[in-house]
């Protein structure tokens, strides 16, 4: 498959395997739960490369539908790209403000996104989606990024949002009037997207004029250019009217097929029984819903002024046409939603800005009863400004808004996390920025086994951090550095580490436990912090 060369691609292929896991801390008063969980609602103010990595050990392969709208790159944003990329050369270049005098703009856009589509795509379900907003300056480069990470063989489809009601007389060549989303799924073959409602313009269609017992139907042509070896006869109305195809066109059925279609009364030869043959469709056969379509209208989803005047009405903030110039509509999110989530997925926007995702899942429980759970990750100063205010109100409500649900509050609650220290093997020790033993366990399982952290399964006493299929998994630590000089797997602790048929994967700053011991008690020793990694590999084998 072709691989999409960029400046810089060799110092960010596996960044994202470098990134260290970060420990998220809870910040009780600017969320709206009693308790703060990881397994609320979230929203997670810091860099989102960083952030998607410290999600990895919760969400693993948990998230059902992720909606992302990344910078489009126009020159016009001023954002800049700040990944702590370990090299010397590539630090002046990727830390300047993105321009349209920048050269190598498009570059550096892809040194962006490339690191954070590989963890996006570990957090999807195997049936899961993605769908990413953006426009032509950066379309190609992303449909080629996506290729490369999620497989060519696993796009569903480009859709074009008409994102502007009215066109722009001041355009110089064309006025733009869409936008693109790009969907691929994890794995196309796991993936099908949910049939959308009929319309009330498309259920007006089924009508049932002979007063048919099978109910309302529809009319379509029989006829079609496509050549058909089988579709050149002559019928016979039943006022007498000879018909057949007009020249270049075939009937879409055999000689054999019509007449049995017409005995069931299928056939619909007009009001006066002298018209060109029709093909019946009544309702009752058709499915309940109809196939997502590719080309998603302003009157459907929304429109780009609308999302801003949403925005203003939900947090009254009178410059949001200065910070959010794409702001997008909640209708537009709650159209993926209808087609891409159950009534319990998970939904991660790891480029949050003002909070839309968040409104739309909101707005999407409400309307269908669901439990939606959505995942937001901000690294701007707003975080909590606007994007977590503007979930505030729509929970509470929004005095002024038009819609009567809104104007109640949507209900729900959240957690909201900061970014905290990095969990680096140097930390543990030197001592300094020593984890919990709760945020070490959480990164020791999920690194060791590759399986997802689960709290409930933990028991601080005995050191449990939780259960694979062949190891139970213990860490002796505590955060202070006079007490880790003094912890060790030794013969009593071993001992009293719970028996059972499997053995014990036990992590400590070191051991006085010979390999005999081990063996005898069914131990395998990783020491800290310099074995983590070491595990997965042994019980993988």
């Amino acid at each position: 498959m072709p691989r999409l060369s960029f400046k810089g691609r060799v110092f960010v292929e596996n960044h994202h395997l470098a990134v260290p896991f970060h420990e998220l801390a809870p910040v009780r008063d600017k969320g709206l739960s009693e308790t703060a969980s990881l397994h609320d609602n979230l929203i997670v103010h810091g860099d989102n490369l960083a952030a998607l990595k410290a999600l990895l050990p919760t969400y693993h392969s948990k998230v059902k539908c992720i909606y992302i709208d990344p910078p489009y790159n126009t020159g016009n944003e001023g954002w800049a790209y700040n990944d702590n990329v370990n090299s010397p050369l590539m630090q002046d270049w990727l830390g300047r403000v993105v321009d349209r005098d920048d050269l190598t703009r498009h570059d550096k856009w892809c040194a962006m996104m490339l690191p954070r589509l590989k963890l996006l795509r570990e957090l999807l379900r195997e049936d899961g989606a993605i769908f990413v907003s953006i426009d032509d300056n950066e379309v190609h480069h992303l449909r080629a990024l996506m290729d490369e990470v999620f497989g060519e063989d696993n796009f569903i489809a480009t859709i074009i949002w008409q994102k502007v009601f009215s066109p722009k007389n001041t355009a110089k060549h064309f006025s733009e009037d869409h936008d693109y989303v790009i969907a691929y799924a994890r794995r196309l073959e796991e993936w099908r997207p949910n049939l959308l409602a009929r319309s009330e313009k498309a259920e007006e269609r089924y009508r049932n004029p002979d007063n048919d017992p099978r109910g309302p139907w529809s009319s379509s042509d029989l006829t079609a250019r496509n050549y058909y070896s089988e579709g050149t006869y002559e019928v016979m109305s039943p006022s007498g009217n000879a018909f057949s195809p007009s020249v270049g066109n075939y009937f879409r059925v055999s000689a054999p097929k019509f007449r049995s279609l017409d005995e069931d009364g299928r056939i619909w030869w007009g009001k006066n029984g002298d018209s060109m043959p029709r093909l019946k469709r009544f309702i009752s056969d058709v499915k309940e819903g109809v196939v997502p379509q590719t080309l998603w209208l302003h009157s459907d989803v929304g429109h780009t002024q609308e999302a801003k005047k949403e925005l203003v009405a939900a947090i009254d903030f009178e410059r949001s046409e200065d910070v959010f110039n794409t702001v997008k509509p909640s209708r537009l999110i709650c159209r993926i939603l209808e087609i891409a989530t159950d009534p319990d997925s998970i939904v991660l926007d790891s480029f949050a800005g003002s909070g839309t995702t968040a409104h739309a899942v909101l707005a999407q429980n409400k309307a269908d009863g669901g439990n939606r759970r959505f995942i937001l990750i901000e690294c701007e100063d707003y975080a909590d400004s606007i994007t977590a205010e503007r979930v505030r109100r729509v929970v509470k409500g929004v005095p002024d808004a038009k819609d009567e649900d809104l104007k109640a509050g949507l209900g729900g609650t959240f957690s909201y996390f900061r970014l905290g220290q990095p969990m680096r093997q140097e930390s543990l020790l030197d001592g300094s920025n020593l984890p919990s033993w709760e945020k070490l366990a959480q990164y020791i399982f999920f690194t060791a086994t590759g399986q997802e952290f689960d709290p409930a399964e933990t028991d601080r006493e005995i050191g449990l951090i939780g259960c694979t299929d062949s190891h139970d998994v213990f860490l002796i630590y505590e955060p202070d550095v006079e007490e880790l000089k003094s912890l060790a797997l030794s013969l009593p602790v071993a001992r009293a580490l719970p028996s059972g048929t499997k053995r014990k994967l036990v992590f400590a700053p070191t051991k006085y436990l010979d390999p005999e011991f081990l063996h005898q008690y069914r131990i395998d020793f990783q020491q800290l912090p310099f074995q983590i990694y070491e595990a997965i590999e042994r019980l993988e084998r």
